[in-house]
């Protein structure tokens, strides 16, 4: 009982000074329990309202936008259209990406202007110090940005957060954050909305939206999925979006080298595990080098496995230069997520998730076999 009036206490203290508890809460572990999806609250900081926002915004701005490493279809469609919509707002925007990322979304509209490091650091590096806003998309914790994670931790303009992922640093002074949404992407939409500006969305931001929901949501196959989802698809058609466009140039555009690799691996790699109803494939540096696989060139993948009707958690374990890194889905109810944090250092969604180890291949495939006997029970019930 005295937890609950203290929740509540909690809770009409939020309302009095405006704290925003569906977005942002207290790290007191009763109140973590209870929500939790609710992040870390510095209560000596309160967190910008939509209003406040939109009076920040009402005069030209110098706005860096960032993603995490290695970004992939969300990240930068949902960064390149947030970068679109700003530009018709008349501020100045620059979106900088952590790190490389794959050829198969160098078509974007607006990709040429993309400050990427390590190469144009210098220049990301001197807008960081120039920006009055920090716009942080499909990230919540500094780590995901790895380099570029020391000058966004100390840079000095305000921070906001955009993001669909559990667990929030903390870090943001506003924050539009839903891990239900199946995409960042599907939130950029939400925020142009709520700022009254749905009559700007032409086609440049309705590609890129798209691109970053059709990533996301493993082609609308996800449980998040929604029918405002599709409504919101079918708005960006009517702005001007060409969907097939898109399929096109996400899916219709590999390499012969990257086809025949994805026909090794599935026809050489794939293990698959009845007892566990689960599968992996294992890759090799070895590998990467023989069939030239550059970044992004694996993404899908990990997907094969889940074709076999009887598999229902999937993993791709690929030997890096320093480091293995994981890619994990699944099916139905199994928390790919949970998964990847309690053995990877991971996490992500319940039907995507990502992780690393430290260490040997052969001892990461160990490691996931592991889990899938902690699991078993879990995965024979599906």
């Amino acid at each position: 009982m005295e937890n609950r009036r203290f929740t509540t206490l909690i809770f009409m203290l939020a309302k009095l000074h405006k704290i925003q508890f569906s977005v942002r809460a207290c790290s007191i572990p009763h109140i973590k329990a209870s929500f939790p999806y609710l992040a870390p609250l510095n209560f000596n900081e309160l967190m910008w309202q939509l209003d406040e926002l939109k009076t920040f915004l009402s005069v030209p701005r110098k706005i860096l936008i960032t993603t995490h490493s290695k970004p992939d279809g969300d990240a930068m469609g949902s960064s390149l259209a947030m970068y679109h919509y700003l530009l018709k707002k008349g501020h100045e925007p620059v979106v900088v990406s952590p790190s490389d990322y794959g050829m198969y979304l160098h078509w974007m509209p607006g990709n040429a202007s993309v400050l990427c490091l390590p190469g144009d650091k210098e220049k990301a590096l001197k807008f960081l110090k120039e920006a009055d806003l920090i716009m942080c998309l499909d990230f919540n914790n500094y780590q995901r940005t790895e380099y570029f994670s020391e000058a966004l931790r100390n840079a000095t303009a305000p921070k906001m957060m955009i993001d669909h992922h559990l667990e929030p640093e903390g870090f943001d002074i506003f924050r539009l954050w839903n891990p239900d949404a199946c995409a960042t992407a599907e939130l950029v939409y939400n925020l142009i909305e709520q700022l009254g500006d749905v009559n700007l969305i032409d086609r440049d931001i309705a590609t890129c939206i798209y691109t970053g929901i059709i990533t996301d949501s493993g082609s609308f196959r996800y449980p998040n999925v929604t029918a405002r989802v599709h409504r919101i698809v079918a708005s960006l058609i009517d702005a001007g979006l060409q969907h097939t466009e898109v399929h096109t140039f996400i899916f219709d555009t590999f390499t012969e080298k990257r086809l025949r690799f994805f026909g090794h691996c599935i026809k050489d790699k794939l293990v698959v595990l009845p007892q566990y109803r689960a599968a992996y494939i294992s890759v090799t540096r070895e590998e990467i080098k023989e069939y030239e696989i550059k970044t992004g060139e694996t993404e899908g993948l990990v997907n094969y496995p889940l074709n076999i009707s009887d598999v229902v958690f999937a993993a791709l374990i690929i030997d890096r230069e320093h480091i293995v890194k994981l890619s994990l889905r699944s099916k139905g109810s199994f928390p790919a997520n949970e998964f990847s944090a309690k053995y990877f250092e991971g996490g992500g969604h319940l039907n995507a998730a990502g992780g690393s180890y430290k260490g040997k291949l052969d001892d990461a495939v160990a490691l996931y076999i592991k889990g899938l006997e902690e699991y078993k029970s879990l995965l024979m019930s599906m």
